[in-house]
């Protein structure tokens, strides 16, 4: 069965960091990318870093460059979102999602989704 399990939110005063996980299974590492998405409430959801499980490339969206940094862990079959830094602006529900695409670093029409994982960022 292919699922995601993302883990590791919670409440952090601005300026603090958290990582949060994405458990996969039933992928084979390296086959797939891994796309950090969020959503705040009454906004649009917003893709907030691409990951390559292939070779660990990896892009952050401008709101988020210098602060969260995507990785991974394969033997765990992991991908871990360090997010450091964090602003009021920055609370969300966080869903990891994945495409089957070998790897490339593409994260556009994400065939799974997790269930998320809610970040509250307090001033």
């Amino acid at each position: 069965e292919v699922q995601l399990v993302e883990s590791g939110g919670g409440l952090v005063q601005a300026g603090g960091s958290l990582r949060l996980s994405c458990k996969a299974s039933g992928f084979r590492f390296g086959e797939y990318t891994i796309g950090w998405f969020r959503q705040a409430p009454g906004k649009e959801r917003e893709r907030v870093s691409c990951f390559s499980t292939n070779d660990g490339s990896q892009y952050s969206a401008n709101s988020v460059k210098d602060r969260f940094t995507a990785s991974s862990d394969n033997a765990k079959n992991t991908v871990y979102l360090e997010m450091n830094s964090l602003k009021p602006e920055d609370t969300a529900v966080y869903y990891c999602a994945a495409v089957i695409n070998w790897g490339l670093l593409v994260c556009d029409d994400m065939d799974y989704w997790g269930k998320g994982t809610l970040v509250t960022v307090s001033s």
